[in-house]
């Protein structure tokens, strides 16, 4: 019995302690030249939320091969992490406000055109904040 209550209140403490996640997902960009950088729409929380981001993990998906030396980043308004892996998880936006937007910054470096071209279906970013 103490057991189970204890599993109920873990969650509301972590609240308490001010800790929060929010998440946001979009389609993704179609590059189609090496050398240009595609961006994402901005990824936002649904309602403001105050506090600083923590971990974010991301995921993203190709339609097709992922072309040689594709650089994918983070960003906020303010700063940018490199991303390596089509999903995983990143420190590297630690203390950023929470309730900055986040977009995935796309580039194949190069020139001239691809064949395919890039195309991303999918972008994804879970968001843990604490205050």
């Amino acid at each position: 019995m103490k057991a189970l209550l204890l599993m109920l209140l873990v969650p509301f403490g972590a609240l308490a302690l001010g800790e929060g996640s929010w998440q946001d997902s979009g389609i993704g960009v179609t590059l189609s030249n090496r050398g240009v950088t595609a961006s994402s729409r901005p990824l936002k929380p649904m309602q403001p939320v105050t506090g600083r981001m923590t971990l974010i993990a991301w995921t993203y998906v190709l339609d097709g091969p992922t072309p040689a030396g594709l650089a994918v980043k983070l960003c906020s308004p303010t700063n940018c992490t490199p991303l390596e892996g089509d999903n995983g998880t990143t420190r590297g936006l630690t203390n950023t406000d929470a309730n900055q937007p986040l977009r995935f910054v796309w580039e194949v470096p190069g020139g001239g055109s691809m064949y395919p071209p890039l195309r991303v279906r999918s972008n994804q970013v879970i968001v843990n904040y604490i205050q």
